[in-house]
């Protein structure tokens, strides 16, 4: 089988395109690391890649807001690329800082729509937080999610509170399957209100970690998968009876590079 492609782009204060880059080699990819300023200056590279990747970390110190600079940067300069991605059988995936430059970029949603669904904000407690979460997808929709029954994984971040524009926004949320993973706890409970704090890291809007466009190719989600990827990466690692053979997190890896076999 040929390997799919994956083009991780970075910018300035990105500072988890390592981890992402390999976990796609280690799932069986063929993963390149490009700094935006190369893909503004020969945007036609990108044609050649399956899979795009914004990885997480603090694009552009999130000097503004997050995401904010990386994404005005794609919406005036790279905006038929990321159309070509959305157009065609490709993979989109955002992982933190990623994820919040692609909702602002607006990409899972109708561009007919006069305000967003849905944001991203700052955490119910107003600060940074890092700590391990059990996350729980809706379904198989999600091509990154196949498979998955339930996963834990690191999340570290200031803006993840996913808030809705109103009800019908919520409603058409969950109609057109773009919830894609929620926030649980230990027993795969993911709540009929938001669940309390530490379960749900941030106070998000029915505990959701992460969403998907409505074909159920471009994603996104708050906690880490790529900080997961062998069992030694687990907190309780040294105290475990047993390991699994891998972490958690290279199964969303897998599912990309399975989606083109």
């Amino acid at each position: 089988m040929t390997k799919p492609r994956v083009l991780v782009v970075r910018a300035p204060g990105t500072n988890c395109d390592v981890e992402t880059a390999y976990a796609f080699e280690l799932a069986g990819a063929e993963a390149v690391r490009l700094h935006v300023n190369q893909l503004i200056e020969q945007p036609a590279i990108a044609q050649s890649y399956q899979i795009l990747c914004f990885p997480g970390g603090f694009s552009y110190g999130d000097d503004i807001a997050a995401g904010r600079i990386a994404a005005v940067q794609w919406q005036t300069k790279l905006s038929e690329t990321l159309e070509s991605f959305k157009a065609k059988d490709r993979l989109v995936l955002g992982i933190c800082n990623g994820f919040q430059i692609m909702m602002r970029l607006g990409i899972f949603f109708d561009e007919a729509e006069e305000s967003p669904p849905a944001t991203l904000t700052w955490n119910n407690q107003a600060r940074f937080e890092t700590r391990w979460v059990h996350l729980k997808p809706e379904s198989d929709h999600c091509v990154f999610l196949r498979g998955i029954d339930q996963i834990y994984l690191p999340m570290a971040h200031a803006e993840g509170r996913l808030l809705t524009r109103d009800a019908a926004a919520r409603e058409a949320l969950g109609r057109n399957k773009q919830i894609a993973v929620r926030y649980c706890d230990a027993g795969g409970n993911t709540g009929e209100s938001v669940l309390p704090f530490p379960v749900n890291p941030n106070g998000a809007e029915g505990n959701i970690a992460g969403i998907c466009d409505p074909t159920g190719r471009i994603f996104g989600l708050m906690p880490h998968p790529e900080r997961f990827l062998d069992p030694t990466n687990h907190p309780a690692w040294t105290r475990q009876e047993s390991l699994p053979k891998h972490g958690d997190g290279l199964k969303i890896f897998q599912n990309a590079v399975a989606y083109f076999g």
